[in-house]
């Protein structure tokens, strides 16, 4: 018998540790602290684990893809929550479209580069 996956949870840096807890609070994550330098960020069955560590090689080279099901509306969403006038770190990049879907960008305040994508469907 083959042993069944049931999540995959990067890890993933931050510059300032708690300026990142609240913009993945704000941007929806719920919060579990697991230790003072660790905590789990969750959105239904999706999740990473966010370290008060910082390399700047390794951040600035993190991207994550979060497959979303109406890429339109995530990025109105998005833009609602206006998260660059309060974290002037971050940054958005407007909805691009390519052949097998299409796809808008978030660089959290440390630089990891956030992807919210939709697939095409077959």
């Amino acid at each position: 018998m083959e042993p069944k996956a049931l999540s995959i949870r990067p890890f993933i840096g931050a510059k300032d540790f708690a300026l990142s807890r609240r913009f993945y609070q704000d941007l929806g994550f719920e919060e579990h602290v697991l230790s003072p330098n660790m905590s789990l960020f969750q959105t239904g069955q999706l999740g990473f684990y966010l370290q008060d560590a910082y390399v700047r090689d390794w951040v600035d080279n993190t991207m994550i893809f979060m497959e979303v099901d109406d890429v339109e509306r995530y990025w109105n969403q998005l833009l609602a929550l206006d998260l660059t006038a309060t974290y002037h770190e971050a940054r958005l990049v407007p909805i691009r479209h390519y052949d097998w879907g299409s796809e808008c960008f978030l660089h959290d305040p440390s630089g990891i580069l956030w992807h919210f994508g939709q697939f095409n469907k077959r």
